[in-house]
């Protein structure tokens, strides 16, 4: 919960808002440009994430965090830096993702899949909700920043952060459980025993083999529409409210109900996926924020209709990551969990940078968000629809799934003691 709290997810994207107005006004920078960092960040993300997947399930995810963390910390101290180029703040920005990137859910997910299964739901949702806590906790605190020290101090002291406090965390307790298959024997005209350093090899599919399964491009186009229809609203909530007649000080009130929520999606969220089929129980949650969108269309609402209705998506936006979490570990097992999240998490990279352009466009072009937000409703309950095509999780360590993972092919990795064993048997 505290990596979650203090690496790329939440930092940059909950306090860019708090940093815009101030650079604006010193280098003389659009709204626009600056906002397209939040766009940067998500191509590379996409391009990443796979990456970053594989680096977790090589090098392992507390090798990982201590690497990206510090990376992470120091690239966005390096902000405070810039003086006038825009061109510098893009390189800053994404060379700041990139190596970020190991900050991201699949390496706390995959250490709390490894160690829990009956309690999964539950256990995602308290590491995950470390990203509420940073969206309740740093505007306020970037704001006091900036006003007592400055924007270029803001930067110093908010990059300290993954170093000072998630490092040492990860550093003293960060732990990841190992769960070994024995090895078949090996023939006496094969590689010798001696010679071959076993490795701990883990039950589920392969890349290549989650590929093959319906199950994979299911989740895959689900997660699309629900990325699109969850991130869309979030850096348009303030242009939302201001064109519903709302104050500046009343819609900081109503803003402040989304990192709570998060929080209630990620805990309330993950409990239920423990109780009920994940499917059906994501379709069933999904109308929470599907009703945040459709009342923000309504015209004249009142101020506590609006925060239930911000709450309403900041409760989607909680349960989106807890359930990806757990459908992957549940339908894909933990053998390639990192590459395999990170492939989904460039799906919801790519819809999460598509749906706050397109609102944007939406806004422009019809001078409101009624048709962006009612779009947005439906396509979020398309999104938890289509889960419903997937079937039961499989049990891995059953005799019948085991026989059908052997059924399928599996990359071969040169030099991977795992498949020199399985060769010589």
């Amino acid at each position: 919960m505290v990596g979650v709290s203090v690496g790329l997810s939440p930092i940059p994207f909950y306090t860019i808002g708090m940093f815009a107005p101030e650079l604006a006004d010193d280098f003389g920078w659009s709204f626009s440009s600056l906002m397209a960092v939040i766009a940067i960040q998500g191509v590379v993300i996409m391009i990443i994430s796979p990456l970053a997947g594989y680096c977790v399930d090589r090098f392992g995810a507390r090798k990982v965090a201590t690497v990206s963390l510090t990376s992470f910390g120091i690239c966005f101290m390096s902000l405070s830096l810039n003086n006038g180029s825009l061109l510098t703040l893009y390189l800053q920005w994404t060379v700041m993702a990139a190596l970020g990137a190991g900050t991201l859910s699949a390496t706390w997910t995959s250490v709390v899949n490894g160690w829990f299964d009956k309690n999964k739901g539950l256990a995602l949702g308290l590491a995950s909700a470390g990203t509420g806590f940073t969206g309740f906790l740093i505007k306020p605190y970037t704001a006091m920043l900036i006003e007592q020290f400055g924007w270029r101090m803001a930067f110093v002291c908010i990059g300290m952060l993954p170093i000072v406090i998630g490092l040492p965390i990860v550093l003293l307790f960060l732990k990841e459980k190992q769960n070994v298959v024995e090895a078949a024997p090996v023939r006496e005209d094969g590689p010798s025993a001696a010679a071959i350093q076993t490795t701990p090899v883990l039950p589920g599919y392969t890349l290549k083999q989650a590929l093959m399964q319906k199950n994979f491009w299911v989740i895959a186009l689900s997660f699309l529409l629900i990325a699109f229809a969850l991130t869309a609203p979030t850096p348009n909530l303030e242009n939302i409210l201001r064109t519903q007649g709302f104050s500046l000080a009343q819609i900081g009130g109503i803003t402040a109900s989304f990192g709570l929520a998060v929080i209630a999606g990620r805990l309330l969220g993950g409990w239920m996926l423990d109780k009920f089929w994940a499917p059906l129980c994501a379709l069933l949650i999904l109308f929470i924020p599907a009703a945040g969108c459709w009342v923000l269309t309504l015209p004249d609402i009142s101020q506590r209709a609006a925060f239930l209705a911000v709450a309403g998506i900041g409760f989607g936006a909680g349960f989106e990551f807890d359930l990806l979490a757990y459908l992957v570990s549940r339908y894909f097992g933990q053998r390639k969990y990192g590459t395999i999240y990170g492939c989904f998490y460039t799906v919801v990279a790519v819809a999460g940078g598509v749906g706050p352009v397109t609102y944007g466009y939406l806004y422009d072009t019809v001078g409101n968000y009624t048709l962006a937000l009612s779009s947005g409703a439906i396509i979020v309950l398309a999104g938890g629809a289509v889960l419903l095509l997937l079937g039961r999780y499989p049990d891995f360590g059953s005799e019948a799934v085991d026989e059908e993972i052997e059924g399928l092919p599996e990359e071969v990795h040169r030099g991977d003691p795992a498949q020199v064993i399985q060769a010589g048997a």
